[in-house]
């Protein structure tokens, strides 16, 4: 099962999305595909300091959510992700708390978590990463 960051999960609303991407999830069950509920925060955040607003909020709310499976920022990801903080920062690598959440979720649910981001997401211990972009 796989938990998608927003830098993957938003390209998928680009004009032109990644063809890698798209194949991959053409094999992959709606009911393994999930996204956290701190990436929702992020786009509806994108969209608010966008000049068209309501365009991106309507494409997360009628295009991405009804395909996606929604896990929460609950109280085991919340210890993991204290756990990933404290760990990273004594090895002087410090990383958004955003990502932190969004690991510790994936970690959590033992999902995959699929990301372009993978030089921030490979310091965390155990976290399993995938770029498909």
């Amino acid at each position: 099962m796989y938990l998608f960051d927003t830098d993957t999960i938003t390209n998928i609303l680009k004009p032109r999305p990644s063809a890698a991407l798209l194949k991959r999830l053409e094999v992959i069950s709606t009911d393994d595909q999930f996204i956290s509920t701190i990436t929702i925060s992020e786009i509806v955040y994108g969209a608010h300091k966008s000049t068209r607003c309501a365009y991106h909020l309507s494409n997360l709310t009628d295009v991405l959510l009804p395909q996606v499976n929604i896990v929460d920022f609950d109280g085991k990801a919340a210890f993991i992700a204290g756990q990933i903080r404290a760990w990273l920062e004594k090895q002087g690598q410090p990383l958004s708390f955003t990502d932190i959440q969004i690991a510790s979720i994936a970690l959590g649910h033992d999902l995959v978590l699929v990301t372009g981001n993978e030089r921030h997401f490979k310091r965390i211990p155990d976290l399993q990463v995938e770029n498909w972009l």
